[in-house]
């Protein structure tokens, strides 16, 4: 499986880790819904790969919140051209915006949680951001879904 993301904060950029920022509830929440058996670190991330975790973003020379990256390119081409190359079984898209980019679509017609199947590739999960920033849109039941979807696989 791969967790992707619009792009890196400015601390995750900064150190060098995924999801990096204090008030981030990504670690926590793979941790509370079972993905992982222990609470990682940022630091550990490398480490879930041995899980079956990968980690990507959409964007990948810019970094902060998604206002911050307009400027930036978001390459669906080559983010859809790795995931027919490494053909991971699930993508779990880390907000509804990173999901908008990958469907070309507003954020607002975005649904939470497994998505329709595309015909010869991963299955799709959108999650609720785990930004601190997103803190008004957060329910953790999509994030349970994907954690049920996993384990029956």
């Amino acid at each position: 499986m791969v967790f992707v993301g619009t792009a890196a904060s400015r601390r995750s950029a900064a150190v060098g880790h995924y999801y990096a920022h204090p008030g981030n509830r990504f670690w926590r929440t793979i941790h509370e819904v079972g993905l992982t058996p222990r609470l990682y670190e940022p630091r550990e991330f490398p480490s879930l790969l041995n899980l079956g975790f990968g980690f990507t973003d959409l964007c990948k020379s810019g970094a902060g919140m998604d206002h911050e990256i307009v400027e930036h390119p978001i390459d669906v081409a080559a983010f859809r051209t790795k995931m027919e190359r490494f053909r991971p079984r699930t993508i779990a898209f880390t907000s509804k915006k990173a999901a908008s980019y990958f469907y070309a679509r507003p954020t607002q017609v975005i649904v939470l949680g497994r998505q329709r199947p595309e015909p010869d590739f991963p299955e799709i999960f959108v999650l609720s951001s785990p930004s601190g920033a997103a803190s008004g849109h957060w329910t953790v039941e999509p994030w349970r879904e994907l954690a049920d979807w996993i384990r029956v696989g």
